[in-house]
C-alpha cells in the first residue's frame, strides 16, 4: 500500500523550477501540485525568487491557479 501512496505523491510533487522559487512556494506552505489552485499567479509573481518561469514551467506542468 505505500506504494500508491508514493506513487501518489509523486504525480504532486512540483517539478522542477529552481531551487528560489520552490523556496519560494515553500515559505508560503505550497510544496504539492494540488495546493497550487489556492493561489493567483500575480500572489505567486510577487514572491522573492519567484518569476515568469516559474509560473511557465508550473503550467506545462499541468499547474492550475485561481483566477484573478
Amino acid at each position: 500500500m505505500s506504494d500508491h501512496i508514493d506513487a501518489d505523491a509523486s504525480t504532486d510533487a512540483l517539478p522542477k523550477i529552481g531551487a528560489p522559487a520552490t523556496r519560494a512556494l515553500a515559505s508560503i506552505g505550497v510544496t504539492t501540485m494540488s495546493q497550487l489552485p489556492g493561489h493567483t499567479e500575480r500572489e505567486l509573481l510577487e514572491l522573492h525568487g519567484f518569476g515568469p518561469r516559474a509560473i511557465r514551467l508550473l503550467r506545462e506542468a499541468g499547474a492550475q491557479f485561481r483566477a484573478e
